[in-house]
């Protein structure tokens, strides 16, 4: 819910947008978009537009006003626009002014609607205040089950709420971000398309919510996850992102006549990374299937047996090339980041097999587990740069190597650890990746990915960096007081709203499609730790 306040001399407005859950509501159409003005003081003039643009703006539409309402007619959809003001005609969208004296308001309703609906409803009809209320109501209950009383508790409690609203209630999949195409870099090509389902976002934002104690939505990804799992490939492989409704073509397509937003081109619909070979998505599953077995409810023998069709699939590609956590688009690699996560999985499944007794052929997996273990710990490992690096046979430093002591495959304070976040903890000039507290996901010009241009640095990366060194810091005391420096650092970084974007610009812009899941789940978890260790 939304409260924007407009101050100007003659007066002070408000609007209320919001988008009612229903699940107490007398509307029975709850697929609605609800804005509420009213003045609270003196009086003053607005202008009221409504212009929409079907199927991204490709397909014309026909407008009809009836009485106070409006309806848009398309091809393939129609859309209702429901108010107590008198609309006119300008280019084929509705516009009004009108003039509000203090006390007085106006509502307006965009919704799914025929001409025969437009005919018919009243705003008075959908008993806008009511539908506010339970709103209102609704999202105070959810969030009062959390967990979480620690600090920065206000904070965490947004992130939450962010992470609630990018899950689709109908199938339980969660999207990484509700935008398409706002670009890495103003004026940049490194634009896309994030209002899908991954694999990997989507067990990070589960392991965020579990966290903090919610497990509904666990349970309902988890219903989502069998039935991709009962689609999985004969060989055990699965995709790495899906739609929202399970579909599993998800076409790239360029929209030529969108200019972008500020000028950022090309926007884009789809996207095309769906076909992508990204190992590193078994482990990060698996981390989530065994936590909310542990945590939520014990899984299934049903689940189990594709877990285990999973692992043995991982045992026999691990060594092979792909494109990785960043998705890079300039060719397949061996990504530690994807070594680290196979490892995991296999670490993951034999736990989750011993602690139910599940059947499984646990020395095999042991035994390629920790083939990986020592391939990263000798080829992953640069004596040149004294770190971890991006892929075998590379130097260049990556920060997704941050997450190492995150999911236990090294000790916070191994010394190839703590070398490995010195070495990522030095300004970009230096060699490393972090600029004024902000970690750059890797050096776009000593790395490869197959794209122009620069980006912003990576948020999720940032509070990786803070965990570490939490995590670093329950032995030393001087990187603990860093990792608390540099959180609340962080939080300054957040809009007004407390919401953030996939990355940082050079002045602090939001950067990136918004609000993003992996940004906001990034900083439950560092959040959580830094209070830990903190202690009261």
């Amino acid at each position: 819910m939304l409260v924007s306040r407009f101050l100007a001399p003659d007066g002070v407005a408000e609007i209320i947008d919001f988008m009612p859950t229903c699940e107490d509501a007398v509307s029975t159409n709850c697929h609605m978009l609800i804005r509420k003005l009213k003045v609270v003081r003196g009086t003053l003039k607005f202008d009221v537009r409504c212009q929409p643009a079907f199927d991204y703006a490709r397909a014309d539409h026909r407008m009809e006003i009836y009485g106070k309402n409006v309806v848009f007619n398309a091809d393939q959809a129609s859309m209702l626009l429901v108010s107590d003001i008198d609309f006119t005609s300008h280019k084929n969208g509705a516009v009004a002014e009108i003039t509000l004296h203090e006390g007085e308001q106006a509502s307006f309703v965009l919704m799914e609607g025929t001409v025969e609906t437009a005919k018919t409803i009243r705003i008075d009809y959908l008993n806008t205040d009511s539908l506010l209320f339970e709103t209102i109501r609704y999202w105070r209950a959810w969030i009062s089950h959390t967990s979480y009383s620690g600090r920065w508790r206000e904070m965490v409690h947004r992130a939450a709420l962010v992470l609630k609203l990018l899950t689709f209630k109908p199938t339980g999949a969660i999207i990484a971000a509700p935008t398409t195409s706002l670009p890495e870099t103003l004026g940049g090509v490194r634009n896309w398309d994030y209002r899908f389902t991954w694999i990997r976002d989507s067990a990070y934002t589960l392991y965020g919510l579990m966290r903090i104690g919610f497990t509904e939505e666990a349970a309902s990804f988890m219903h989502w996850l069998e039935q991709r799992c009962e689609e999985m490939n004969p060989d055990g492989s699965i995709q790495i992102m899906y739609g929202i409704n399970g579909e599993h073509q998800l076409d790239e397509q360029i929209l030529s006549h969108l200019k972008g937003y500020r000028n950022s081109s090309p926007v884009r619909i789809g996207n095309g990374a769906f076909n992508q070979l990204q190992l590193d998505i078994y482990g990060e599953l698996l981390d989530t299937i065994y936590l909310y077995n542990k945590y939520g409810e014990p899984i299934s023998y049903r689940l189990w047996m594709y877990v285990s069709k999973m692992l043995d699939y991982v045992c026999k590609h691990w060594r092979q090339p792909d494109e990785g956590i960043w998705e890079v688009r300039g060719g397949r690699r061996q990504f530690v980041y994807s070594l680290l996560m196979c490892w995991v999985a296999l670490d993951r499944g034999i736990r989750l097999a011993q602690k139910r007794s599940f059947p499984g052929p646990l020395n095999r997996w042991a035994s390629v587990r920790d083939k990986i273990y020592i391939k990263i710990m000798t080829d992953g490992w640069s004596s040149e740069r004294n770190a971890f690096v991006q892929s075998i046979g590379s130097h260049t430093l990556d920060a997704s190597n941050l997450i190492m002591p995150l999911v236990f495959f090294l000790s916070p304070t191994d010394p190839r650890m703590i070398q490995t976040i010195d070495a990522i903890n030095r300004s970009p000039d230096e060699g490393g990746l972090v600029s004024d507290s902000l970690v750059f996901r890797y050096d776009v010009n000593e790395a490869i990915d197959g794209l122009h241009g620069d980006e912003g640095t990576f948020n999720m990366c940032s509070f990786w960096l803070i965990e570490a060194l939490t995590r670093a810091g329950r032995f030393d005391r001087t990187r603990l007081d860093e990792a608390r420096f540099r959180f609340n650092k962080m939080l300054s970084y957040a809009n007004h709203l407390g919401l953030y974007s996939e990355e940082l610009g050079p002045c602090g812009e939001a950067l990136g499609n918004f609000p993003q899941a992996f940004t906001h789940l990034s900083l439950i978890s560092a959040a959580y730790n830094l209070d830990k260790a903190l202690g009261k």
